[in-house]
């Protein structure tokens, strides 16, 4: 595995596009006052020992010598050591309504955008946890497998849109019976689902689920994203709302009620998620309440410098920029290289 120790010097390469575009500019000015005193082929005559392009060959080696260095803070690193490894912890799996209903714009910017915000702050929270993400609307899958690789959570949450499954409705019971399926195997830890949904249209038997997770030592915490009033169905990429076979314009409805049913046969909590972060704040102050046990992960745990490379390339650039006059050498007139 391959790693930067201080990756935050890597931001200094920005330099140096700005240091060739300077030279350029440089070289440019300099050229245009060369013409102001007569045409290149005189001038040329007139200074034979100038070479038109060692400069460049000497900046560019000065330049990449500089990457090096740059390189060279950030402390490249290569793991050599795989080790199993027993860290404090709790296993989550959350599992995201992510029907059409969930477009719906009661809760800014929208249901599901509002979701997956919440999620991202929520995986920002763990340490030493392990965490699996399962979408649903009228099926389930999963969408990350258990993990503690925070990054590529977040990087599987962008990519969560309604159409990723074609089947509609809200298939919660298919989704806590995946979830219940999604843990590990290892003892004593406490196990968290976390379920996301407006609850509209659900298809039954999601309390008998919940239960069977109960009875499992698996709390279910239910997340109610919408509002009882109501909302408009967004047609994507218009500016039209989806509308009944009659032609009626289709008014979604959070099902609180069975929201809160859910949550109480999990032996979880139900929060309302609105535009403020209290449901992010209860829902991290019940999942830290879970038994931390030792979780299992694999790590590199030995990471050998790789620097020294680059410490000689440097070297041997710096040293190729010294070697190489401005002038021609007068005891190489015959050799065109780098005339």
């Amino acid at each position: 595995m391959f790693r930067f120790g201080e990756p935050q010097y890597l931001y200094l390469l920005i330099v140096l596009p700005l240091l060739a575009v300077f030279y350029f500019y440089s070289n440019y000015r300099r050229r245009k006052k060369l013409r102001e005193y007569g045409s290149p082929e005189l001038l040329a005559h007139l200074m034979p020992d100038v070479s038109k392009y060692r400069p460049d060959v000497k900046f560019w080696l000065t330049l990449s010598a500089l990457a090096m260095v740059i390189f060279m803070l950030a402390r490249p690193q290569f793991g050599s050591k795989m080790e199993t490894v027993k860290r404090q912890g709790v296993e989550t799996v959350v599992a995201l309504d992510i029907s059409n209903s969930m477009l719906a714009q009661d809760v800014t910017p929208s249901r599901l955008e509002k979701s997956k915000k919440l999620i991202s702050r929520l995986v920002e929270t763990f340490n030493n946890d392990k965490v699996a993400m399962i979408v649903f609307a009228g099926e389930a899958f999963t969408q990350l497998p258990i993990t503690s690789d925070y990054v590529s959570a977040k990087m599987f949450l962008e990519t969560i849109s309604p159409s990723l499954i074609t089947t509609q409705g809200t298939d919660i019971r298919g989704a806590i019976d995946l979830a219940m399926k999604s843990f590990t195997p290892n003892e004593g830890v406490g196990r968290a689902i976390v379920l996301i949904t407006d609850g509209e249209n659900h298809e039954g038997g999601a309390i008998e689920a919940a239960q069977e997770a109960a009875k499992k030592g698996m709390r279910v915490f239910v997340l109610g994203v919408g509002s009882p009033d109501g909302s408009p169905i967004p047609v994507e990429g218009t500016n039209e709302f989806r509308r009944d076979k009659d032609g009626n314009v289709v008014v979604t409805r959070l099902n609180e009620q069975m929201c809160q049913e859910i949550a109480k046969a999990g032996n979880g909590i139900y929060v309302r998620v609105d535009n403020t972060s209290n449901a992010e704040r209860a829902l991290n102050a019940e999942i830290n309440k879970l038994a931390k046990a030792d979780v299992e992960t694999q790590v590199f745990t030995e990471f050998n410098e790789q620097f020294q490379v680059l410490a000689w390339l440097a070297i041997l650039l710096l040293a190729a920029d010294l070697m190489i006059l401005n002038r021609k050498n007068p005891l190489f007139k015959n050799v065109k290289l780098f005339k």
